[in-house]
């Protein structure tokens, strides 16, 4: 069955949807209902390893958290020199152990197509980070592109979202899925459809079927939207 959830869980607009009470059991009461989350934060400020280990002491058997990729390394450097970031994102997710989910990393909007950047880069990165990639600048949707996420075993990120490419393409065991919102003039708004939503089901069951792990997640906060949406669409996928 794929994990479907939500990206970030720190969202005070969220009572009433999901939370009650003190933000510190939010996330305790997020994993009673999902088994999978996607850190956001770590795009902004890269947790401690006593952090990363807190999570992993805190959260539930079977749950699973992928982690942002730190800006330094995706749009300050954009790549370059990621020595200088691996091994601090080795030793945080080493200190997630169990929990530890996917790596995304998300490129810069303004990054262009650089074969030689991103293979170098996926070539320095352990391969169990599973790592994946999320292209904003439509210059990387090319098999060639893809068939260097391909030789590494990187997924490449599967988009949903307003001036976003939605190429369904797989390239590793995990197919990695964001679900930006569907208003097609702003990203991270708007609530999907139940049509929308029983077709992103139909993909995810393809995927399956082909023998692919899937993982999906809504990054529409606004009002709760993500966590409806990811709600009805894990009951679709049950049925």
């Amino acid at each position: 069955m794929a994990r479907i959830g939500t990206s970030g869980w720190v969202y005070p607009h969220w009572r009433g949807v999901l939370y009650h009470g003190d933000q510190r059991g939010w996330l305790d009461r997020y994993a009673a209902e999902f088994d999978v989350v996607e850190l956001n934060g770590s795009f902004y400020r890269w947790p401690t390893d006593a952090r990363f280990a807190a999570w992993r002491d805190r959260l539930p058997d079977g749950f699973e958290m992928a982690v942002k990729a730190p800006r330094g390394l995706t749009h300050a450097r954009r790549l370059l020199e990621p020595e200088v970031w691996i091994g601090r994102v080795e030793r945080g997710l080493h200190a997630l152990a169990g929990r530890r989910g996917p790596l995304l990393v998300q490129l810069h909007p303004a990054m262009e197509r650089d074969d030689a950047r991103l293979d170098y880069f996926l070539s320095a990165l352990p391969a169990w980070t599973r790592p994946v990639v999320e292209f904003r600048h439509d210059s990387w949707v090319d098999d060639a592109v893809f068939g260097i996420l391909q030789r590494h075993g990187a997924a490449y990120c599967v988009m949903s979202g307003a001036h976003l490419p939605c190429v369904l393409r797989a390239t590793a065991p995990l197919v990695y899925v964001r679900l930006h919102g569907p208003d097609h003039e702003h990203l991270y708004r708007g609530s999907y459809s139940d049509d929308d939503l029983a077709w992103w089901a139909e993909r995810i069951r393809e995927w399956e079927d082909a023998g692919h792990e899937v993982q999906a997640y809504f990054n529409n906060d606004g009002e709760g939207h993500a966590v409806r949406n990811a709600r009805t669409l894990k009951r679709m996928l049950q049925t």
